[in-house]
């Protein structure tokens, strides 16, 4: 991410940009991203920015892919120091249900979903990141029972007001979905879509969600009040236009 670091840089004068990094160096990191509970890793990064005076009255946050996510639970967990602006760049806010690059066409992709369906939610709940917001429409009732992180930071499982409440405390969040995205399946996650559940075909949008239209987040209220804001760029997961960003993310939100 050190393009988008300097980019910010270039295009915010005098901004200080901090790249959370989870571990002593790149390769500790890397592991982590797979490797430790992401819970784990909220509250680590809670405690760090905790220490950082300069963060005291507040601070942007963006997160790409599992970052976003990761930046979302961290918003609804710590508020302290508080998020002004939380961006989520094809973030995962509904979790996934699909292997990357594997079409859900495929019957081969939908083999290996179910088979990932069987593991997910036992044994490899606690040892893989990905699996912590693995989301199986076939299977809700497990998913909400099971799911280690996402069902909580959604209050799919058990309704936390604070989680709502400080999700309210922010001055804008914003959603980027990328249009041909084939990392997260389906696309519509993140932009907190997802399936219907009982099938892995037929996808509902946010404002179908119970999670909206009860409210349980916050993200009704953020929306009715302008601080919702859903963008789509063109391209895959991580493919962006540097005109697009700057138009669209950092000129309206970061400036």
């Amino acid at each position: 991410m050190g393009a988008i670091k300097k980019m910010l840089e270039i295009n915010i004068p005098g901004v200080n940009v901090t790249s959370l990094q989870i571990g002593n160096n790149v390769i500790e990191d890397f592991k982590n991203g797979y490797l430790m509970p992401i819970n784990k890793q909220i509250h680590l990064v809670c405690t760090e920015l905790g220490k950082d005076p300069s963060l005291k009255n507040g601070y942007n946050a963006m997160g790409f892919s599992q970052g976003g996510l990761l930046l979302r639970g961290l918003a609804e967990r710590c508020p302290n120091p508080p998020i002004n602006n939380l961006i989520s760049i094809v973030g995962p806010q509904q979790g996934v249900y699909g292997f990357p690059s594997c079409p859900t066409s495929s019957k081969l992709c939908d083999k290996v979903r179910k088979f990932l369906n069987t593991i997910a939610y036992d044994w490899l709940q606690n040892i893989l990141v990905q699996a912590q917001y693995w989301h199986s429409p076939l299977d809700e009732a497990k998913y909400t029972n099971k799911s280690v992180f996402l069902a909580d930071i959604n209050c799919e499982n058990n309704k936390k007001p604070e989680y709502r409440e400080n999700l309210l405390k922010l001055n804008n969040l914003v959603l980027v979905m990328a249009i041909n995205d084939t990392i997260v399946i389906p696309k519509e996650s993140e932009w907190f879509g997802f399936y219907k559940p009982g099938q892995s075909s037929d996808i509902y949008d946010l404002k179908e969600s119970p999670l909206y239209q009860e409210d349980w987040l916050g993200l009704k209220t953020l929306n009715e009040n302008g601080k919702l804001h859903l963008l789509q760029k063109e391209g895959d997961h991580l493919q962006f236009d540097i005109q697009w960003f700057i138009e669209n993310i950092i000129d309206p939100f970061l400036k």
